[in-house]
């Protein structure tokens, strides 16, 4: 037996060869549809701490007991959306950190924090993204208009670090970039709301 959220399966272990072909088993017949696998515990242990990537060479005659344990997909992106507040916050710091640095003439290190501010922002965004496409979100969120405005900034931004004029860089970052990552809280609140519509 088996065991999924808390749940005994009608599926005998001992009838594959190994552990790979028990989760293979476990996906084709639809346990987890739309479900991402949260923990796996083989003989009460975790998985992915005794054999990360081994599944194949787990004989299911050392298996004893195995659990999954797996959250919906809809709950998944729920909780990141909790995460990329934090990540807006992360950001609307590191703005007002690096336009200090460069105001107070840190020209290295505010420019090596800038590069993470960039990093960042880049990630926040595609993660955003995707939350929004693989949902198939509604364009009413405001995604576009910030996103566009986000844009131009960086453009204007990038064409201002070129020049290496750190004050008006700083300028940039205090008096635009940081009221721009406000408004994603809205649009992530959107988002949110629009993910829980879809549940």
């Amino acid at each position: 037996m088996i065991v999924i959220d808390g749940q005994k399966r009608d599926l005998d272990v001992r009838s594959f060869e190994n552990l790979e072909q028990v989760f293979d088993s476990v996906l084709e017949q639809g346990f987890l549809d739309d479900r991402i696998v949260t923990d796996v515990f083989v003989n009460e242990e975790p998985f992915s701490e005794i054999y990360p990537n081994q599944s194949e060479d787990i004989e299911t005659t050392e298996i004893e007991s195995l659990e999954i344990k797996s959250a919906s997909t809809v709950e998944i992106a729920s909780s990141i959306t909790i995460e990329l507040y934090k990540v807006v916050n992360i950001m609307a710091g590191g703005g007002k950190q690096v336009a200090e640095l460069f105001r107070q003439a840190d020209d290295a290190e505010a420019l090596e924090l800038y590069q993470d501010l960039l990093d960042v922002t880049r990630d926040f965004l595609n993660m955003l993204g995707s939350l929004r496409d693989n949902f198939s979100l509604k364009d009413s969120n405001g995604f576009g208009e910030v996103l566009e405005e986000f844009s131009s900034l960086f453009t204007e931004m990038t064409e201002v670090l070129e020049n290496e004029d750190w004050i008006l860089l700083a300028d940039l970052l205090e008096y635009e970039f940081l009221p721009s990552v406000e408004k994603w809280k809205s649009v992530i609140s959107a988002i949110r709301e629009d993910i829980r519509k879809s549940a």
